[in-house]
């Protein structure tokens, strides 16, 4: 348990510390090239979810929304944790990061309403939704935990 809450940490700490480096250093849209044709620092703020899905709702129905999954969401991970976390540090390290990740910006929709993201990917004008530490760990604790589950504990004991 103690993998699990350091690794929340780590990623709650490290997602609110970038986004506070970046509204200190940037202006709201401004971008700054960090691999020219590649990727971008741009400061970028999303009152939707990913993708900006549900971008256009009424403000306070978004919260409510987003707060209330989030902490759905939390209450199953935790329930993941006590079950999978034991059976593997894998497990513990993947839903650590997806619990972290999903804090980091809860406490942005608490705090501003939306996400802060200003990672931006990008070859030529094709650009990938623009992300942030969270949304990394999110995605990497969910692979993690699905190709921890279907490659190798398939053949294994249930």
């Amino acid at each position: 348990m103690a993998v699990f809450f350091v690794i929340m940490l780590m990623v709650i700490c490290a997602d609110q510390a970038s986004k506070i480096w970046i509204m200190q250093h940037f202006t709201l849209y401004e971008s700054v090239p960090v691999i020219h044709g590649l990727f971008n620092l741009t400061y970028l703020t999303n009152n939707g979810a990913a993708f900006g899905v549900l971008a256009g709702q009424p403000a306070l129905w978004r919260q409510v929304f987003f707060v209330g999954a989030v902490c759905v969401a939390l209450v199953f991970i935790w329930i993941a944790q006590r079950s999978f976390g034991r059976r593997s540090q894998v497990y513990a390290v993947a839903l650590a990061l997806i619990a972290g990740g999903a804090v980091g910006n809860l406490i942005d929709r608490i705090r501003f309403g939306f996400v802060i993201d200003f990672l931006d990917v990008f070859i030529g004008q094709y650009h990938w939704p623009a992300f942030n530490v969270a949304d990394s760990a999110i995605t990497v604790g969910v692979t993690l935990f699905i190709f921890k589950n279907l490659l190798f504990d398939r053949h294994g004991p249930k």
